[in-house]
């Protein structure tokens, strides 16, 4: 536990019942001590733990986590970090990562546009190409989106289109 970051976190108001202030390389280190497995990674993740949360996106096997299991995460997802380190760690190395990218930044719940827009900014930055229509599609979904979204969202968007860009 780290209990300065721990207790700055709850100053800051995060949504958690416990929070331990654990940084994520000492977490990466932790997930290394487990097998990876869906039982662990979703008991994990019903837990309302930041670590827990996170812990559970380095643990489950992407083979295992299947695009309604996600948008069961989405929904469960209460803060920016954890969908950054969920989209990190798991959502964008699923082989339907594109395809759902495209359906959340269309949608209109907040926190899939999100992870919609943080798995297109992995994918591109990882080497992904996209067709013409589908950047398109990116840029016209960023236009409408951009002016109602809080900032991060609006940090996605412009990491998705600044990559875009390059």
């Amino acid at each position: 536990m780290n209990g300065v970051l721990s207790a700055q976190m709850r100053q800051a108001g995060m949504p958690y019942r416990l929070v331990f202030g654990v940084e994520l390389p000492r977490l990466t280190e932790i997930a290394k001590e487990f097998s990876p497995g869906r039982p662990l990674a979703q008991a994990l993740w019903n837990e309302p733990i930041r670590e827990c949360k996170i812990l559970a996106s380095m643990l489950m096997p992407k083979e295992e986590m299947f695009p309604e299991m996600a948008e069961i995460w989405t929904e469960e997802m209460p803060t920016a970090e954890i969908a950054q380190t969920t989209v990190m760690y798991l959502l964008s190395k699923t082989s339907w990562a594109a395809d759902t990218a495209f359906q959340w930044i269309a949608g209109e719940h907040p926190m899939r546009q999100l992870c919609g827009y943080l798995i297109l900014a992995r994918l591109i930055s990882q080497g992904t190409e996209f067709n013409t229509p589908s950047i398109l599609e990116i840029q016209d979904q960023a236009e409408a989106t951009l002016p109602q979204a809080d900032l991060h969202l609006q940090k996605a968007i412009r990491a998705v289109l600044d990559r875009l860009e390059t």
